[in-house]
């Protein structure tokens, strides 16, 4: 299946059907009177948010979403059948944005979360409903209330556990094919990853998701090399795994420029936890990885691992690396909620309290 995370839709819900203009007209029956029914109410278009999906590829080939109308009312007070609602079904992560692909409608965190995005139009009235004391033959009826319609951009941010950034052909790839049953494609060229993959890691008897962002480049927090859209895939994971290619002459500069590119790209990506690691181990000498290392970690002021990818060498000590720290930001997580739970049972109590 490809990769798709935005996607430019259209969207317009049903009109209301028309009320009807009738009267009862039968034998024996001499004033008989308005029987006219209510038109019905005119589809919506709902998002929802649902399980067993990773991708927008369904919005890749159609593009407009259109509600019916609602059935016209009739005779013998017959109201009009309502319309079937189109729901748009989209994975968790996604973020349905305005025409301007800035404005932020509503963020679709978790499954069976739902919002109405063109409310369709209520129905006309018959002439039934407009009988009065005074006016009991009336002729008026209501032709239904027209359905919205609007453009949005719908754009997927992977929530995944842990996010693998680096420079291209950091080994990003390989990590991700030797500790999980993902099969990215992989090359010893750069840019063989076009798309975010996922893969389920095992460390020990737990487990978490981890995305590998394809490779980002000077100026992708500008949007160079669709920067802006890979960086956003990291957004939303607890902890990043930085990888730097050891057999780079420039370490200092791949390091810096990621970096620089999660720093411009938004303060709170750049203020995530991160696990530094060398990688490509086994293409150094000792002597090297000693002196890398060192580097990085006067850069960065924080313990630098190294490992091999290829080999498998030290992995595992990475895996757990995260692991640990991906349970204390749950745990964390965990405390706000039943806090803010209290919280509100606390106010609730005394609101009732005479």
């Amino acid at each position: 299946m490809k990769f798709l995370d935005q996607a430019k839709i259209y969207l317009k819900s049903g009109n209301g059907g028309p009320g009807s203009l009738s009267f009862r007209r039968e034998k024996y029956i001499e004033f008989g009177g308005p029987n006219g029914g209510d038109g019905g109410r005119g589809g919506s278009v709902i998002v929802r948010c649902v399980d067993g999906l990773n991708t927008l590829i369904d919005y890749r080939y159609q593009q407009h979403f259109k509600a019916k109308n609602g059935g016209h009312g009739m005779g013998r007070d017959r109201t009009g059948a309502a319309a079937p609602d189109v729901i748009l079904k989209v994975p968790v992560g996604t973020q349905v944005l305005e025409e301007d692909n800035e404005t932020l409608i509503v963020d679709m965190t978790e499954i069976g979360q739902e919002l109405v995005l063109c409310k369709g139009g209520d129905g006309g009235r018959g002439n039934a409903a407009f009988k009065t004391a005074t006016n009991r033959a009336p002729r008026k009826f209501e032709p239904g209330w027209p359905g919205e319609d609007r453009w949005i951009w719908l754009r997927l941010k992977l929530i995944a556990d842990a996010g693998l950034v680096g420079l291209p052909n950091a080994g990003k790839s390989t990590f991700l094919s030797a500790t999980s049953r993902a099969k990215p494609k992989i090359a010893d060229y750069p840019f063989t990853t076009l798309v975010p993959q996922l893969g389920v890691v095992r460390a020990g008897n737990q487990e978490f998701v981890l995305a590998d962002i394809p490779g980002l480049i000077e100026g992708a927090s500008d949007g160079i090399g669709l920067g802006h859209r890979f960086l956003g895939h990291v957004e939303r994971c607890r902890v990043l795994l930085h990888l730097i290619d050891g057999t780079e002459e420039d370490i200092e500069t791949s390091y810096k420029t990621i970096r620089g590119e999660l720093e411009a790209y938004a303060e709170d990506l750049a203020k995530k936890e991160e696990v530094l690691v060398l990688n490509k181990i086994d293409s150094l000498l000792d002597e090297e990885i000693e002196e890398k290392t060192a580097l990085l970690e006067k850069l960065s002021g924080k313990k630098v691992m190294t490992i091999s990818a290829v080999t498998g060498d030290k992995v595992d000590e990475v895996l757990f690396a995260l692991m640990d720290i991906i349970n204390a930001d749950k745990q964390e997580e965990q405390e706000h909620i039943e806090e803010a739970e209290r919280i509100e049972a606390g106010e609730e109590e005394k609101k009732w309290q005479p």
